[in-house]
C-alpha cells in the first residue's frame, strides 16, 4: 500500500493521480476528506503533529510519502516541522516502509550558480534553517541505517490546482483574463520553474524504485529562464502583449503588513533578486526522463485551468 501523508496539496495530487493511473492502492492521509475515490483508494482522517494518529495512519504501508504543507509562517513552520518529521520517522521505523519526502530548497539559500543535490546548506531565512534542521534529520537517520528515506526537492512550481504559485496566479491567471502579469523582484535574473505533474511523476517513480533510497533527488524541471522571458513565453500562448510591472521587496513588506502569507515571502525575496537555478540532471539521467517544457506546460494549462 501506498500511503501519502498530507495529501490534498498539488504535488500530493499529482503523485496520486500517478498512482491510481498505475493501479495502485493508494491511502490519503490529511485532516479534510479527499476528492480522489475509487476501488482502490481510501482516506483516514489525521493530524501529523499527533504521534498516535500518525502511527495508526501508516500500518500497512510499503512506501509512505510525506507531501505536507504548512501554513506559510516561519513560526508555525519552526513549531511545528520538527514535530512532523519526529512522527514520522518513528511511523517509518514501526512499519519498515519507505519514505519519500517532498521537499523545496529553502536550505539552500543564496546560491552563486545552479543548485544541485550536493549543494551545503547554508540557509539565509527561518524558513531554511528549519528545512536544513528537517532534512539533516530524515538524512541522519537513513545514513545510520535506522530508516529508508529519500528526499526529492522541487522548485518554484507552476502548475498548481490551488493557485500556490506567484506563476500561476500573477502571470497565467492575469493574462488568461487579459490582464497586466506581475512579477516578484528582478525580471532581469533567471528562475526555475517545477511543473507540478513532473514532480509528482518523479515521486512515484522513486516510490517504484527502491534502489533511489537513501538519497536527495532534484525533480525533472525546465532549464531557468529570465523573468522577462517568463512573461513574453506566457504571453505568446495567451496572445496578448507581455505587460507586467515588477514587485519590489518594500512593496511585500508593506502589503505583508496585513497579509501574513505575503510577510513569509519577504524573507525569501533573496530568490527573486538574484538568479534561481536548479540542476535536475541528476534525475534526469538516472531515470532517463525530461521535464515538460514551458511552452508545452503554459499550452496545457491555458486549455485547462486558465482557459479564456
Amino acid at each position: 500500500m501506498h500511503t501519502i501523508l498530507g495529501a490534498g496539496g498539488p504535488v500530493a495530487n499529482a503523485l496520486t493521480r500517478q498512482l491510481i493511473d498505475h493501479n495502485q492502492t493508494v491511502k490519503l492521509v490529511s485532516r479534510r476528506p479527499s476528492k480522489f475515490s475509487g476501488s482502490n483508494v481510501s482516506w483516514q482522517k489525521a493530524d501529523l503533529l499527533n504521534r498516535a494518529e500518525v502511527l495508526n495512519a501508516v500500518k500497512g504501508s510499503a512506501v509512505i510519502y510525506l507531501c505536507a504543507g504548512l501554513v506559510y509562517d516561519k513560526d508555525i513552520w519552526r513549531e511545528q516541522w520538527p514535530i512532523i518529521i519526529q512522527n514520522v520517522i518513528d511511523a517509518v521505523k514501526e512499519t519498515q516502509a519507505r519514505l519519500i519526502f517532498f521537499d523545496n530548497v529553502y536550505m539552500y539559500g543564496l546560491v552563486n550558480g545552479a543548485m544541485t543535490e550536493d549543494t551545503p546548506y547554508n540557509p539565509t531565512s527561518v524558513k531554511g534553517e528549519v528545512r536544513a534542521k528537517t532534512a539533516t534529520t530524515l538524512m541522519d537517520e537513513a545514513k545510520s541505517g535506522n530508516i529508508r528515506a529519500s528526499i526529492l526537492r522541487g522548485a518554484d512550481f507552476y502548475g498548481a490546482e490551488s493557485m500556490n504559485s506567484f506563476f500561476d496566479m500573477m502571470v497565467l491567471d492575469k493574462f488568461s483574463k487579459g490582464q497586466k502579469a506581475q512579477w516578484i523582484g528582478d525580471a532581469r535574473t533567471k528562475h526555475t520553474f517545477t511543473y507540478v505533474p513532473d514532480a509528482g511523476k518523479a515521486m512515484y517513480v522513486l516510490g517504484q524504485t527502491p534502489e533511489s533510497d537513501n538519497q536527495i533527488w532534484h525533480a525533472p524541471s525546465a532549464p531557468a529562464l529570465t523573468g522577462k522571458q517568463f512573461i513574453e513565453l506566457a504571453a505568446d500562448v495567451f496572445a496578448v502583449a507581455p505587460k507586467f510591472s515588477s514587485i519590489n521587496k518594500m512593496m511585500l513588506w508593506m502589503v505583508g503588513l496585513f497579509n501574513k502569507t505575503v510577510m513569509g515571502t519577504v524573507e525569501m525575496y533573496y530568490q527573486y533578486d538574484h538568479d534561481y537555478i536548479f540542476d535536475s540532471s541528476k534525475f534526469e539521467k538516472a531515470f532517463n526522463i525530461k521535464p515538460t517544457a514551458y511552452r508545452d506546460g503554459i499550452i496545457h494549462l491555458s486549455q485547462t485551468q486558465f482557459k479564456r
